[in-house]
């Protein structure tokens, strides 16, 4: 695994970050259960690109710092403006996946100026999501890890609900245990665990101000043909909230995608840098 490189400010908080390359920003934001290294494979090959990629650990992610109470959407949009100006750039590309997806959707709507393309993988805009019995049941977790203890009970044996979260969203991938030793060791730090969880505590069902704004930045979004909960429907849906150039890439793999057919969803982030 990549070590991380260094530590900034940003929006009231303590970031860690991995960075590789110089020039142009291309700063990458991951989901959960997972860390800055889901980026480990893209992130050089972008920096040899001849851009800075950046890959932040979110908010409460160790090592980046324990916040002090839980985010809510408007707090991770604005993380990650913050970030671009800590990080001393005037604007960067955005590749978001998972809660990253969301936080840069918000961070596009809010300052479409900050963001010269975005990227998003595996969440259509959140704000045309229609539900359905597959949708709430793939996502039934987004209700447990609601729940007292649920930090804790994530934890047991090892972390064994880890793997058991990947094979739910993407099924037909079949990782070796080696795959989340990151995840392993960033939620064994005190607090973290729990620090993740807070994400979901904080959900709301109705979108917040930043995904109901619609963007004006040339967006690509990333759809796993095999994603058993988010079909390429949703994302031909979500074109209604999108001002600039909006374009979908259908690839093979469920919500990890980027990590299940790493070369070849490399290749397709390229061809759009």
């Amino acid at each position: 695994m990549a070590e991380t490189t260094g530590f900034v400010e940003a929006n009231g908080l303590t970031f860690a970050y991995i960075e590789e390359g110089s020039g142009p920003l291309v700063l990458m934001l991951h989901g959960f259960p997972d860390t800055a290294h889901t980026w480990d494979h893209l992130r050089p090959l972008i920096a040899n690109r001849g851009c800075r990629a950046v890959s932040p650990f979110m908010r409460g992610f160790h090592p980046t710092a324990v916040p002090a109470v839980d985010p809510g959407q408007e707090t991770l949009a604005h993380d990650v403006l913050a970030l671009i100006s800590a990080l001393g750039a005037s604007e960067a590309v955005l590749i978001g996946h998972d809660w990253g997806a969301s936080a840069v959707y918000g961070a596009a709507a809010l300052r479409p100026d900050l963001v010269s393309k975005l990227m998003t993988v595996a969440i259509p805009h959140p704000a045309t999501l229609k539900p359905s019995f597959r949708k709430v049941w793939g996502a039934r977790h987004f209700a447990t890890y609601k729940l007292p203890g649920a930090a804790k009970r994530f934890a047991r044996n090892d972390f064994a609900a880890l793997p058991a979260i990947y094979r739910r969203w993407s099924p037909t991938w079949n990782p070796p245990d080696s795959e989340f030793d990151a995840a392993r060791e960033c939620f064994s730090s005190p607090g973290s665990l729990d620090a993740a969880f807070g994400y979901y505590r904080k959900l709301s069902p109705l979108p917040s101000a930043s995904l109901r704004a619609k963007i004006a930045v040339p967006t690509v979004a990333f759809a796993g043909l095999d994603d058993p909960v988010a079909e390429p429907a949703d994302y031909r849906r979500a074109r209604r909230m999108f001002l600039d150039d909006y374009r979908i890439e259908e690839v093979p793999g469920g919500h990890f995608m980027h990590r299940e057919h790493p070369d070849l969803f490399a290749e397709r982030v390229l061809s759009h840098l």
